[in-house]
C-alpha cells in the first residue's frame, strides 16, 4: 500500500511537471507570436512581400543597386515603398548616389528630416510617371506628366534623352515598369 501511495504521489508530481512545462511552452509561443505580430504590423503592404523567383519590381531593383542607396533611403523616409511595388506600370527616373552628392551641401540631410517628409515625397514623385516608357518612346515627348501632378521637360540632345535636365545613362526593366538611371536629381518647379 505504501508503494502504491508513493507511486501515486510520483505520478501526480509528474503530471504537474508536464502541465507546467506545456504552459511555459504555450507562453513562449504566445510571446513569439506577439513579437511576430508587432514586427508584421510595422512592415505592412506589398513592399514587404518576399518573392525571390519573379522579375524584381522597381523597389527591389533600387534596393539591390549599390549606386542607389541614397534614393532608397529617401524613398523609405518619405514612406513611398508601396508605391514602387504596385502593379504599375510605372517609369522611374532613378538618380545615382553621385547625383545626390552633387546637390548643395546639407540638402539631402535636410530633406531626410521627418518634418520635410512631404517635400521629399513630392521630389520623389517627380521622378516617376505612369506607364512603361522606353528610351525610344520617350524621344517622342516634349514633356511628361509626373506622379506629383507636375510636368517635366523631355529633350533629345545628340541622340541622348534628358528628363528635367537629367541624362538617362541606363535602363533596367522591372516587373512593374522600368527604371531609367539618371545622372541628376530632378527638382520640381516651385509652385
Amino acid at each position: 500500500m505504501k508503494n502504491q501511495i508513493k507511486f501515486s504521489n510520483l505520478f501526480v508530481i509528474l503530471v504537474l511537471f508536464i502541465a507546467l512545462a506545456c504552459k511555459n511552452d504555450k507562453k513562449d509561443v504566445n510571446e513569439k507570436e506577439s513579437s511576430t505580430e508587432n514586427r508584421a504590423e510595422s512592415n505592412k503592404g506589398q513592399a514587404f512581400i518576399e518573392d525571390e523567383s519573379a522579375t524584381p519590381n522597381i523597389l527591389k531593383i533600387a534596393i539591390g543597386s549599390t549606386d542607389h542607396s541614397t534614393l532608397v533611403t529617401a524613398v523609405q523616409a518619405a514612406e513611398l515603398e508601396n508605391v514602387l511595388v504596385n502593379a504599375g506600370p510605372l517609369t522611374v527616373f532613378a538618380p545615382t548616389n553621385e547625383a545626390f552628392n552633387n546637390l548643395p551641401k546639407g540638402t539631402v540631410e535636410d530633406l531626410l528630416k521627418p518634418e520635410n517628409k512631404n517635400v521629399l515625397a513630392n521630389i520623389i514623385k517627380y521622378h516617376a510617371t505612369p506607364g512603361n516608357l522606353s528610351v525610344e518612346f520617350l524621344k517622342k515627348f516634349k514633356k511628361l506628366g509626373q506622379a506629383n501632378n507636375q510636368d517635366v521637360v523631355v529633350e533629345v540632345i545628340e541622340g541622348e534623352v534628358f528628363v528635367g535636365g537629367a541624362k538617362i545613362i541606363g535602363s533596367v526593366p522591372a516587373s512593374n515598369g522600368i527604371v531609367h538611371i539618371v545622372d541628376k536629381v530632378i527638382l520640381p518647379p516651385s509652385k
